[in-house]
C-alpha cells in the first residue's frame, strides 16, 4: 500500500473536495485521511498517476505544478521521446512538452525531474514560475452584499471563454468536442451544450490562447467562434438556429417532394422491380434525381459523416449516410447490372433514400424550432438591460449607448426606465421593481446611498446614480454568466448517457452488419433484398440524437426557469441533489428572521439606562456582529455618547470585551455569562420577560459585575412558517442551527413549527453539526447568509446562500436565493424535483426507444409475426424520438410552484 500527501489545485471549496473524494472512492481502492480544498492524504494500492487521472477528470489537478526550460530538443520526435519517457513515471501527471519548455504536475523534487530529463539525453533547468494555471483567486470577505458577489466568471488567474460550435448533431459529437478542448494547453474545464450548440471553456488566463481553442475544434471537424458578449452570443445562436431551421426545412421539402410520389407509386401497386431495359432507363433517371437529392438536401449528412470518419469517430450522420447511401447504391447497381442479382431481388429502394432524408430533415426542423424555446429564460435576462441611458453632464442631459458607460459616470433614471448599469443613488428617491432579478414582487425603496442593479425597473421617482459596475461586471451580466455556465454543466445522471453515447454508433453499425449476415444465412429469398432492408432500417432507426439531448435540454430549461424565480444554480448536480434532500438546516439570523435586529428594551442596575447604553455601544462599535450594530444604532438614535476603549477583543460566539477608564468591561451572551459565573439574580425578572417575548439577551458587565441586560429582537420573516410547513409536507426535516441561547431558539422554533433545534453553537462548530447529520446517512442542505456559515455551506450536500448575505457565504454555496425568502428554498426543491423527473423521462424514452427499435428493425418479430419494419418508417420513428425529447423538455417552461412569496 502507498501513502500519499497530495496537494490539490483548482478547488474552490469543500464541495469541490467532496467531488474528489467521491470520484476516488468510486474508481479506486482508497482510505482517505485528511481532506481539504488544497490537499488530500490517503492510503491506496494505486499510483500517484492513477490518483491524478481521477482528479483531472473532474477538471482539477493533483500534485505540485512545475515548469522547466528545456534544451537539446530539435524536432517533434525529440518532444515525443521525452513525453513518453516522463509519462511512464508513476509520480508524474499532465505532462506538456515543447522544444523549449516542460510543465507537469508531480510529487517529485525539481532535481528528480531534471535527472529524468537527462536520462534521455536532454537538459532541463528551472525557470521562474510566473504563473500557475489552476489557481483560483479567493473572494474578499465583506459582510455587505455587493454586486461582485456573483463574480463567477473570471479572475486574474482564471478566465471563461464562450464558444459557439457548428456541426454538432448528437452525443458523440459533444464527447469529441469536449475531449478536443480539454487537450488544449491551459484548459481546466470544458462544458459543451448540444442544445445550445455552445461550449464554455475555463482555464488559465496566462496560458490559454483563444486561437488554440478555435484550431482544436477545427481539427476535430467542427466550426467554432469566440463570443465575448452575452447578448452577442444569444444573437449569434439565434442566427445559427435560424440557418439550421431554414436548411432542414428546405431539405425536408426536397426529400418529401421526391420520395413522397415514389412511395405512393409503390403503395398503390406500381412496379418497383427491374424487369427490362425500359425499367432500367426510367429508374436510372429517377436514381440520378435521388443522387442529386442526396448531394443537396442530404449533403450535410454525408459531409459530416466523412469528417467524422477522417477523425476516427462515428456519429448520427454516419448512420444516416450509411443507410441512405446503401439503399441508393444497391438500387443503382440493380438498375445498371440487374443480371448480378436473382430476379426476385431486383427491387429498387430509391424512395427509401429520398423519404429518409425528407423525414429526418423534417424532424430536425421541428426539433430546432422547439430547441429555440428552451433558451427563452436566458434571453429574457439579456433583454433586461436597456440599449441606451441618460448621461448627466455639466451641459445638460444627453443620451448614450449602454456600451459607452464608464465607471463614475452620473446617469439619470427616469420613471418607467430600466437601470442600465449597477450603481449607487446620489440624488432622488423612488421605488425600484427588482422582481425580474429576485422574483420578489414588492418594489424596494431607494434613496441616497442605496445600491441599484442593472435591469431593474424604476417606478415613480427620478434618480441620479453613479455607475459602479459596467459591462461584464454588473450583477445582471454575472447572473447571465452563471446561468449559462450552469446550463452547460452535466448532472451525475447524464454520465450514464455519455458512457453509452461514446460507443453507441459503432455498436449500432456492428448490429446492422451482424443482422444482415444472419438474414443472409437463414433468411428467406430474396436474401439480398432482406439484407439491405434490415441493415438500412437498423442504421436509420438508431437515434443517438435523442440520447444526447435528453439531459442537456432539461438542464437548460430548468436552470433558466430557476433564474426567472430568483434562484441561481452553479452546477446541474445541484438539481439532482436537491431532489433527494432529507433535511434542510436553517441558520436563524437573516434566514428565518429578518437579519435586522433592533433593541427592544434596556434593563439597568441603575435608574438611568443611558449610561448602560453608552457603555455597551462603546464596545460594540468595534464589532461587525448584527446584534452589535443594533446596539450602536439604538445608541445613536438616543444620542448616547460613545467612548474610546482599549485592548478590545472579540470572543467569537461569546461576546466582546475591552478596557474603559482602566476598568474591564464586556458585552457577552447569556450562556457565556452563566458559564463564567456572573451573578444575574438581580435581573431574574428581566430575563424572564425576555424569555416570554423570545428576545435575545446580552449582558453588560463591568469588572465581572452585571450592570444590565439589553433585550434585542429580530422579527421572523413573514413567510418562514409557510416554508417550514411546506418542507414537512414534502417529507423533509427542518432543523434550526443557531448561536443564540436555547430558550430564544426554542421559542422561535415553536412559532415556526420546527422540532429540531441546535442552539448555542459557536461559529466554528456549525460545520461539525452538518458532518454529524451526513454521517447519519442524510442528504443535507444548509441555508445561511453569514461569513460564519461558509464552512457549513461548503460541507453540506447542497449549500444555499441568501442573496442578502456575505460574499463568502455566496461563494461557498452551490445555490443562491436572490430574494432571500425561505419559501424560495421550497420552490428550488420543487423545481429540482421536476427537472430531474423530466431528465429521467427523457432518458427513459431515449433508452426504451433504442432498446425496442433496434431489435425490431433487425427483424426479431419476423419469425413469429412475419413483420419487418420499413426503412422509411424507421426514418420517421427516429425523427419522432428527437421531437418527443425536445417537446418533453419544453414542458418544464410551464412549471408552476405550489407556493407564492
Amino acid at each position: 500500500m502507498n501513502t500519499f500527501e497530495i496537494p490539490l489545485q483548482g478547488l474552490n471549496c469543500m464541495g469541490c473536495a467532496r467531488k474528489v473524494e467521491k470520484q476516488l472512492n468510486d474508481n479506486l481502492v482508497v482510505t482517505i485521511g485528511q481532506l481539504s480544498p488544497t490537499s488530500i492524504s490517503l492510503t491506496t494500492n494505486a499510483s500517484f498517476a492513477d490518483i491524478a487521472k481521477q482528479v483531472t477528470s473532474l477538471g482539477y489537478h493533483a500534485g505540485v505544478y512545475k515548469q522547466f526550460a528545456l534544451s537539446g530538443l530539435n524536432c517533434g520526435k525529440c518532444v515525443n521521446k521525452l513525453t513518453e519517457h516522463l509519462a511512464t513515471n508513476d509520480a508524474i501527471s499532465e505532462v506538456n512538452v515543447s522544444k523549449t519548455e516542460l510543465s507537469l504536475y508531480t510529487l517529485l523534487s525539481d532535481q528528480a525531474v531534471i535527472d529524468l530529463v537527462a536520462e534521455v539525453g536532454y537538459q532541463a533547468s528551472l525557470e521562474a514560475q510566473s504563473h500557475q494555471p489552476d489557481v483560483v483567486k479567493q473572494p474578499e470577505t465583506d459582510t455587505q452584499l455587493r454586486t461582485d458577489s456573483f463574480n463567477i466568471a473570471s479572475s486574474d488567474e482564471t478566465v471563461s471563454i464562450n464558444l459557439l460550435i457548428g456541426g454538432m448533431t448528437c452525443a458523440s459529437c459533444v464527447a469529441s468536442v469536449e475531449k478536443t478542448l480539454l487537450a488544449v494547453e491551459g484548459v481546466d474545464k470544458a462544458q459543451v451544450n448540444l442544445a445550445e450548440q455552445s461550449a464554455l471553456v475555463i482555464g488559465a488566463s496566462q496560458v490559454l490562447v483563444e486561437q488554440d481553442l478555435l484550431d482544436a475544434v477545427a481539427s476535430a471537424g467542427y466550426q467554432a467562434q469566440i463570443i465575448a458578449d452575452p447578448a452577442t452570443q444569444q444573437q449569434k445562436q439565434l442566427e445559427q438556429q435560424q440557418q439550421i431551421q431554414a436548411h432542414h426545412k428546405r431539405s425536408a421539402w426536397y426529400g418529401l417532394a421526391v420520395g413522397g410520389p415514389l412511395m405512393a407509386w409503390g403503395i398503390l401497386g406500381g412496379n418497383m422491380m427491374i424487369r427490362n431495359l425500359n425499367d432500367q432507363l426510367i429508374w436510372g433517371a429517377i436514381g440520378l434525381i435521388c443522387l442529386a437529392l442526396l448531394a443537396t438536401a442530404g449533403r450535410s449528412f454525408f459531409s459530416n459523416a466523412w469528417l467524422a470518419l477522417k477523425h476516427g469517430r462515428a456519429t448520427m450522420d454516419t448512420l444516416v449516410a450509411l443507410g441512405t447511401g446503401a439503399a441508393w447504391l444497391f438500387s443503382m447497381l440493380i438498375v445498371i447490372v440487374p443480371q448480378w442479382f436473382p430476379e426476385a431481388s431486383r427491387h429498387i429502394y430509391f424512395e427509401a433514400s429520398a423519404m429518409i432524408i425528407g423525414l429526418i430533415s423534417l424532424g430536425h426542423y421541428i426539433e430546432a424550432k422547439a430547441k429555440a424555446n428552451t433558451t427563452r429564460s436566458l434571453q429574457a435576462l439579456i433583454d433586461l438591460q436597456p440599449k441606451s441611458a441618460t448621461l448627466v453632464t455639466e451641459n445638460g442631459d444627453r443620451e448614450i449607448a449602454v456600451e459607452l458607460i464608464e465607471k463614475e459616470m452620473k446617469l439619470r433614471i427616469k420613471p418607467g426606465e430600466k437601470v442600465p448599469v449597477d450603481g449607487v443613488v446620489v440624488a432622488g428617491h423612488s421605488y425600484i421593481d427588482e422582481s425580474m432579478l429576485t422574483g420578489e414582487p414588492m418594489p424596494v425603496d431607494k434613496q441616497v446611498d442605496s445600491n441599484v442593479s442593472a435591469g431593474t425597473l424604476n417606478q415613480d421617482g427620478s434618480l441620479v446614480i453613479t455607475a459602479t459596475s459596467v459591462g461584464h461586471d454588473t450583477m445582471l451580466a454575472r447572473i447571465i454568466s452563471l446561468v449559462r455556465q450552469a446550463q452547460s454543466s452535466k448532472p451525475a445522471i447524464a454520465k450514464l448517457a455519455d458512457r453509452i453515447s461514446a460507443v453507441f454508433v459503432p455498436v449500432v453499425v456492428a448490429i446492422a452488419i451482424i443482422a444482415a449476415l444472419v438474414w443472409y444465412v437463414v433468411g428467406p429469398d430474396p436474401k439480398a433484398s432482406y439484407m439491405l432492408v434490415v441493415a438500412t432500417t437498423v442504421l436509420i432507426i438508431a437515434c443517438p440524437c435523442a440520447l444526447g439531448l435528453a439531459t442537456p435540454l432539461s438542464v437548460t430549461v430548468g436552470v433558466g426557469k430557476a433564474a426567472e424565480m430568483g434562484i441561481l444554480i452553479r452546477d446541474a448536480d445541484v438539481l439532482q441533489s436537491a431532489s433527494k434532500l432529507d433535511c434542510v438546516v436553517f441558520d436563524k439570523t437573516g434566514t428565518l428572521t429578518q437579519g435586522a435586529p433592533s433593541v427592544e428594551k434596556l434593563f439597568s442596575a441603575q435608574e438611568d439606562t443611558q449610561d448602560l447604553l453608552s457603555l455597551a455601544a462603546s464596545l460594540e462599535q468595534q464589532s461587525e456582529h448584527p446584534l452589535a450594530k443594533a446596539i450602536v444604532e439604538h445608541a445613536k438614535l438616543n444620542s448616547a455618547p460613545l467612548y474610546q476603549v482599549s485592548n478590545f477583543e472579540n470572543m467569537r460566539g461569546q461576546g466582546v470585551k475591552a478596557e474603559l477608564n482602566q476598568e474591564k468591561v464586556a458585552v457577552i451572551s447569556l450562556p457565556h455569562a452563566q458559564s463564567v459565573g456572573i451573578d444575574l439574580d438581580a435581573f431574574s425578572s428581566a430575563l424572564q420577560e425576555c424569555q416570554e417575548n423570545a428576545w435575545t439577551t446580552v449582558i453588560v458587565t463591568k469588572s465581572n459585575i452585571a450592570q444590565g441586560v439589553i433585550a434585542i429582537a429580530d422579527p421572523i420573516k413573514y413567510d418562514a412558517a409557510a416554508a417550514i410547513s411546506a418542507l414537512k409536507k414534502m417529507g423533509i426535516r427542518p432543523i434550526m442551527l443557531t448561536g443564540d441561547n436555547q430558550t430564544v431558539a426554542n421559542s422561535i422554533a415553536t412559532q415556526l413549527g420546527i422540532q429540531d433545534v441546535i442552539a448555542q453553537v459557536l461559529p466554528d462548530e456549525k460545520a461539525n453539526h452538518i458532518q454529524q447529520l451526513k454521517q447519519q446517512g442524510l442528504t443535507v442542505a444548509m441555508i445561511g447568509d453569514g461569513v460564519n456559515d461558509a464552512p457549513a455551506l461548503a460541507l453540506a450536500d447542497i449549500g444555499i446562500a441568501m442573496g442578502s448575505g456575505s460574499d463568502v457565504a455566496i461563494e461557498s454555496a452551490q445555490m443562491t436565493l436572490l430574494n432571500s425568502s425561505p419559501l424560495a428554498v421550497v420552490k428550488a426543491i420543487e423545481l429540482s424535483t421536476a427537472t430531474v423527473k423530466n431528465m429521467k423521462q427523457n432518458l427513459f424514452g431515449a433508452f426504451i426507444y433504442n432498446s425496442l427499435g433496434i431489435p425490431i428493425a433487425a427483424g426479431v418479430l419476423y419469425p413469429a409475426f412475419g413483420f419487418l419494419l420499413s426503412p422509411v418508417v424507421a426514418g420517421a420513428a427516429m425523427a419522432l424520438s428527437s421531437i418527443t425529447v425536445v417537446s418533453n423538455a419544453n414542458r418544464l417552461r410551464l412549471f408552476e410552484t405550489t407556493h407564492r412569496s
